[in-house]
């Protein structure tokens, strides 16, 4: 099988790598790629948000399969294009993708769909936003309804601060605040079944200890031991199902990643979010610990014959990615800065280099982004593989390099995943 990534980070670079591992994926192609998906896949010059481009792409290289990684391709109809071309596609319908495009309508299915998830009210006008806050309390919750790349969202008790943020969006959803530690499931559909992978949980703040702004995440762990058996379960049957079920009787049957992510709260898993693709980088160590194959996976949801194929398998034991990003970020980033040290973690068996925002120039890799790079680690426990990848961060450096010291640190990791909306 022959295989297109679309998208330019670090989750396409995981998703490559985990593709180029399937014995039945003969080939694997990027657009645009970055130079850690160049070392495994044949990388093509064409914009991800240009729908036809990107299937002519498809059909110029023989793809069977296209995975269409980020969100903003999937709300502009990337994945319609494709599969107009007559090009098998993993990832949902513009009006499927809506679900992460606005997050209104995605309350609104939440609602239709009776799936557990916080209290909210859309606003528009100031005096709503104010009104709505005062409904709900502190700490206070106010969404951007548009796509905002994972930094649209505001937890304070500061109510102007909430205020602002609003009045620099031009719509906003404001929820009752969720109490409970974060996780993620990422869940393979086909518009019907829908396969769960591994539970992750992710660290959304900047700064160590839950500090600082939300960013698109500085890092991330699974599996999860401290969630209770059965969780997956509980969610499957209250949320994803239910949700796909509201999505055919809308007319847009939803073939992708839904990606739930969740607090588990003292009533139980409730919706934060819907997002309509694999997280970046909750689902790195999620396919690092993948031992079923990855291609013949999302080639059925595309076909719409998941049924047809057998539950996702992972090793035991864990993975952990450690974050780098640039200087300023999340605010900005800094880009040309030589990175230098990730040649000392080629052919380490249990770590890589998962890039992200690097570029290859004269000067050799340099920064190209906020997020710059993940380190990824695998271990017999969460706590061997926290330092293996702690281990990787520290033989790597370039110009105002940041990251957390915190991540997956149990038992912080339950504690702070409560503070960390995003």
């Amino acid at each position: 099988m022959k295989t297109l990534v679309i998208g330019t980070g670090g989750r396409e670079h995981a998703l490559a790598l985990a593709l180029a591992k399937d014995p039945a994926v003969r080939e694997v192609h990027a657009a645009p790629g970055n130079p850690g998906i160049g070392e495994v896949a044949t990388l093509h010059d064409v914009d991800p948000m240009d729908g036809p481009a990107v299937a002519a792409l498809a059909v110029a290289v023989g793809a069977e399969l296209v995975v269409v990684g980020p969100e903003a391709p999937l709300v502009a109809g990337v994945a319609d294009a494709v599969r107009e071309a007559g090009v098998a596609c993993f990832g949902p319908s513009r009006a499927a993708a809506r679900l992460e495009g606005s997050k209104a309508f995605s309350k609104e299915v939440m609602a239709a769909a009776g799936v557990p998830t916080a209290g909210s009210r859309t606003c528009t006008l100031p005096a709503e936003t104010a009104a709505a806050l005062d409904t709900f309390g502190a700490p206070y919750v106010v969404k951007d309804d548009a796509l905002a790349a994972g930094k649209g969202v505001v937890v304070t008790s500061d109510r102007d601060e909430a205020l602002a943020h609003a009045a620099a969006c031009e719509r906003v959803v404001v929820e009752e605040f969720l109490d409970g530690p974060e996780f993620s499931l990422f869940v393979v559909c086909d518009g019907q079944v829908g396969r769960p992978l591994l539970p992750a949980q992710d660290f959304k703040r900047v700064f160590d200890g839950g500090r600082g702004p939300n960013t698109g995440g500085m890092g991330s762990y699974a599996p999860l031991t401290w969630l209770p058996e059965g969780t997956v379960e509980t969610v499957l049957a209250q949320v994803v199902e239910p949700t796909l079920a509201e999505m055919r009787r809308r007319g847009a049957p939803f073939v992708g990643c839904l990606y739930v992510g969740l607090a588990l709260t003292a009533a139980g898993p409730r919706v934060i979010e819907f997002n309509c693709r694999f997280g970046d980088p909750d689902v790195q160590p999620v396919l690092a610990l993948l031992t079923s194959p990855l291609g013949a996976l999302l080639k059925a949801a595309a076909d719409g014959d998941l049924a047809g194929v057998p539950e996702p398998t992972f090793a035991a034991g864990a993975s952990v990615s450690v974050v780098m990003a640039s200087a300023g970020y999340p605010a900005g980033s800094s880009t040309g800065d030589v990175i230098v040290g990730t040649e000392t973690l080629a052919g380490e068996p249990d770590v890589d280099v998962i890039h992200a925002g690097t570029a290859c120039t004269d000067a050799g890799l340099v920064t190209a982004g906020g997020r710059v790079l993940a380190v990824r680690a695998v271990g017999a426990d969460v706590a061997d593989a926290r330092a293996k990848a702690y281990e990787g961060v520290a033989s790597i450096g370039f110009p105002g390099a940041q990251w957390r010291r915190d991540i997956a640190s149990e038992p912080l990791g339950v504690v702070e995943g409560a503070a960390s909306r995003g």
